[in-house]
C-alpha cells in the first residue's frame, strides 16, 4: 500500500503555529511561573523546631540567655530563599507551637480545667512565627529591604502588637532572655524591653547572612537550581555583609557602653521594708480551714518583720483570706441582699476586718499594705463590684485602696463572655465569679514617700507600668516628683514552684530599668525580692526562713540566691527586711511610652502592604 504525504501550505501553518516571538513569551511565562510557584522543601520542618528548641533554652527553667544570640537564626535562613518555599508556613507554627507549649506549661498547673487555656494561649503565641516569617519575607523580597533592617523591626513591631492584642501577653520577649547581662538590657529606659529584643535580632539576622549557601542546600531552605542572579541575591555581595556586621557590632559596643555608664549611680536609702512570704499553694477549691492557717502564718511573718524594724510591711496578693466588704450608708437591707446572692445582709455591715487590720498597723507601728477580695456596694447599682485589691493601712485607719486593673483572661475574667458563652469552659470558676477591673491608679504615701502598687501580673505590662508612673506624677499637685517605689503583691501560689516564678520575676525587673522606680515584690510562696532602678535583685539585711526555724535548725543564710543550689526561695516561708534604694534618675521612656516599638510596628505594617499593592516584585536580599 502506498501512502503519501502533503506538506501543508505555509498559510495553514503560519495559522496553526505561533511564531518565534510568541513562543519565547510563552516559554518565558512558564519559567517565571516556575519560579513564582513554591518549590518543594522540608525546610522549615526541620530549621523552625530548631529555632524552637534554642528559644526554649534561652529562658528559663535552663536559662541559657547566650542561646538566644543565635537562635532565630534556622528559622531565618527561610527568608533568603528567592522564592517561596512549599510549606514555609505550616512549618513555622509547627515550630511555634512546639516552643510555646513547652514554655507555657507551667499554665495547667494552676488547675485540671487550665489545660484548654493552655492549649489555647500556646496556639495563639505560635501564630506569630509564620507572621513574622511571611512579614520578613515580604519586607525583604517585596522592597529590597535588608535582612539585618527587616527583621529586627518586624520582631519588635510583632512583640508590641502581643504585648496589646486580647489585653496582651508581654512575657518572654526577646530580650527578656538577656536579664543576666546588666549593661546591655540599660537601653530599656530609653526604648524598653524591646529595644534589647531589637538588638538580639539584629545579631541573629546578621549571622543568617553569613551562613553558606552549601549549608543552606543541605536543608533545603533554598532550591537547589538557582539562576546566577538569584545565586547573587542570596549570598549578597561582600560590601553589603561587612556594612551589615561593622552595623550590627557597632550598635551592640554602644548599647553595653552606654549600659555601664547608665548603671554608675548611687542608691539612697529608703524606708525600711519588709516583705512577707508564705508558702500556701492555691487552688480553686481550698481545703477546709485554710483560711484560718493562712491568717496566723502572716500575723506571724507580720510580728518578725516588725522584730527587725520594718516600717512598711507587704503582704501578698489574696493573702488577707477574709472579704473586706463596703456598701454604702444609703442602701436598704433588701438592697444589700440583692448586691449577692452569698453573701448574708449582716456582713455587709460588719467591719471586722477593717478594724483587724488597723489593729495590726497600730500594734505594729508600722503602715501596711495587703492584698484582699473586697467588694464595694454602691447605690443604684444591680450587682457589687468584685474587685482584687491592695488595701493600705496605717495607725490612723485605711487610707487607700488600689483595684486591680489589669485582669488575667480566662484567670480572672471571661473575655466576650455574653457574646461567647462557651468560653465559660476555658475558665477554672464557676459563671458570674470573675473580677471586675479597677478604673484609677492608686499611689499611696507612706511618710514622704509615694508608693505605686501593682498586683500580680500587672508588673509584666511595660505599657501599664509606664503609664502609671507617668498618671501618679503628672497627678501629684501638691508635691511633684517621682514616684519612689513600685509594690507588687502577688499569689503565685497556682503554679508550684515551677518556671513561671522566675520569669514574672525577670519581667519584673525590666520594669524598674524602663522606669528607673525600685521595685519590692512580696509573693506568696515566691520569689520575693527587692529590686534596684538597674533591675538588680538586692540582698535583704535581714533574711528570715521560718521553715528552718520551725525544724530549729536556723539558717544563717544572708544571700537570696542559695549557694548550694544557685536558687531563689520558691515553695518557702520567708520574711525580708531592707532598705528602699531610691532611684534619682529620669527615664525617657517615661515620657515618651513606646515611640520605638510603634515606630517598629508601623514600619512593618507600611512595609508589608506596600509590597503586597504597590512595590516591585523583585527578589533582591542585601547582607
Amino acid at each position: 500500500m502506498h501512502i503519501s504525504f502533503q506538506e501543508p501550505s505555509c498559510v495553514a501553518r503560519d495559522q496553526a503555529t505561533p511564531d518565534r516571538s510568541e513562543q519565547r513569551l510563552i516559554v518565558q511565562a512558564l519559567i517565571n511561573r516556575g519560579r513564582s510557584a513554591p518549590a518543594r522543601s522540608r525546610a522549615a520542618w526541620v530549621l523552625c523546631p530548631m529555632t524552637a528548641v534554642l528559644l526554649w533554652g534561652s529562658f528559663t527553667p535552663l536559662d541559657w540567655g547566650w542561646m538566644a544570640w543565635f537562635a532565630l537564626v534556622p528559622m531565618l535562613c527561610l527568608v533568603r530563599s528567592p522564592r517561596p518555599m512549599q510549606g514555609n508556613l505550616l512549618g513555622a507554627w509547627f515550630g511555634g507551637a512546639l516552643c510555646w507549649f513547652a514554655t507555657l506549661q507551667w499554665m495547667r498547673l494552676g488547675d485540671v480545667t487550665m489545660y484548654p487555656a493552655w492549649g489555647a494561649m500556646a496556639l495563639y503565641v505560635s501564630l506569630y512565627f509564620p507572621v513574622f516569617l511571611l512579614a520578613t519575607r515580604a519586607t525583604v523580597h517585596r522592597l529590597s529591604v535588608p535582612l539585618v533592617v527587616a527583621a529586627p523591626i518586624v520582631w519588635v513591631g510583632l512583640e508590641l502588637v502581643r504585648a496589646h492584642l486580647m489585653t496582651g501577653f508581654a512575657w518572654y520577649l526577646l530580650g527578656h532572655s538577656q536579664h543576666r547581662w546588666s549593661a546591655i538590657i540599660q537601653i530599656s529606659d530609653l526604648v524598653g524591653g524591646y529595644g534589647v529584643s531589637f538588638l538580639v535580632m539584629l545579631v541573629n539576622a546578621c549571622l543568617a547572612t553569613l551562613v553558606p549557601m552549601d549549608w543552606l542546600r543541605r536543608y533545603q531552605a533554598i532550591p537547589h537550581e538557582l539562576t546566577e542572579a538569584e545565586t547573587t541575591r542570596v549570598t549578597g555581595t561582600a560590601r553589603g555583609r561587612s556594612i551589615a556586621i561593622a552595623c550590627t557590632l557597632t550598635l551592640v559596643a554602644l548599647s553595653w557602653g552606654y549600659g555601664i555608664v547608665r548603671s554608675r549611680t548611687e542608691f539612697a536609702a529608703g524606708p525600711r521594708v519588709g516583705l512577707l512570704q508564705g508558702n500556701f499553694p492555691s487552688s480553686v477549691h481550698p481545703e477546709p480551714g485554710l483560711d484560718d492557717e493562712i491568717f496566723r502564718t502572716y500575723r506571724h511573718l507580720n510580728g518578725l518583720a516588725v522584730q527587725h524594724q520594718a516600717e512598711l510591711i507587704v503582704w501578698p496578693e489574696s493573702m488577707m483570706p477574709y472579704q473586706m466588704l463596703e456598701a454604702s450608708d444609703k442602701l436598704t437591707d433588701k438592697q444589700l441582699a440583692a448586691l449577692h446572692p452569698l453573701i448574708p445582709t449582716e456582713r455587709w455591715k460588719d467591719q471586722t476586718v477593717q478594724k483587724v487590720l488597723t489593729s495590726m498597723s497600730e500594734e505594729s507601728r508600722a503602715s501596711l499594705i495587703v492584698g484582699a477580695s473586697t467588694y464595694i456596694g454602691v447605690a443604684g447599682q444591680k450587682r457589687s463590684q468584685h474587685y482584687n485589691s491592695a488595701v493600705f493601712i496605717q495607725p490612723a485607719g485605711i487610707q487607700g485602696r488600689y483595684d486591680k486593673i489589669h485582669r488575667v483572661p480566662f484567670g480572672e475574667y471571661i473575655p466576650l463572655e455574653t457574646q461567647l458563652p462557651w468560653l465559660q469552659s476555658f475558665s477554672p470558676y464557676a459563671e458570674g465569679l470573675g473580677l471586675d477591673a479597677g478604673t484609677a491608679v492608686s499611689v499611696f504615701r507612706h511618710q514622704s514617700y509615694r508608693l505605686l502598687p501593682l498586683i500580680c501580673f500587672e508588673d509584666t505590662v511595660p505599657h501599664l507600668v509606664r503609664s502609671a508612673v507617668e498618671v501618679s506624677r503628672s497627678s501629684d499637685k501638691t508635691s511633684p516628683g517621682d514616684v519612689y517605689c513600685l509594690v507588687n503583691l502577688t499569689n503565685d501560689g497556682w503554679f508550684h514552684g515551677s518556671s513561671e516564678h522566675d520569669q514574672h520575676l525577670i519581667a519584673a525587673s525590666f520594669r524598674c530599668i524602663e522606669t528607673r522606680v525600685p521595685m519590692v515584690r512580696a509573693v506568696n510562696t515566691g520569689i520575693s525580692a527587692i529590686v534596684d532602678g538597674n533591675g538588680r535583685i538586692r540582698d535583704p539585711e535581714v533574711l528570715i526562713d521560718l521553715d528552718k526555724m520551725k525544724a530549729r535548725t536556723p539558717s544563717e543564710r544572708t544571700t537570696l540566691i542559695d549557694p548550694a543550689t544557685g536558687k531563689m526561695p520558691k515553695l518557702a516561708t520567708f520574711v525580708q527586711v531592707g532598705h528602699i534604694p531610691l532611684d534619682p534618675r529620669e527615664s525617657l521612656y517615661v515620657r515618651w511610652g513606646d515611640w520605638f516599638a510603634m515606630a517598629c510596628l508601623a514600619a512593618t505594617l507600611f512595609a508589608v502592604l506596600y509590597g503586597a499593592f504597590v512595590g516591585p516584585r523583585t527578589t533582591t536580599i542585601i547582607a
